[in-house]
């Protein structure tokens, strides 16, 4: 269970990250370089590359 635990932060790290990489900052709330330090910095079990999923990008 820890196994993929550490699987699913990692896929769910390394899409945030792509997707901070290649979106433009217009359409990201907050800055790129705060969103890619959380995600890599913090490890939360998946909760802070979802809150940039659900939060940090903006619609349109």
């Amino acid at each position: 269970m820890i196994i993929a635990g550490a699987v699913f932060e990692g896929v769910l790290d390394i899409a945030a990250l792509v997707d901070i990489k290649h979106r433009p900052a217009d359409q990201i709330r907050g800055s790129k370089p705060g969103w890619a330090t959380a995600v890599v910095l913090v490890n939360s079990v998946g909760v802070v590359p979802l809150a940039y999923f659900l939060f940090g990008r903006r619609r349109g």
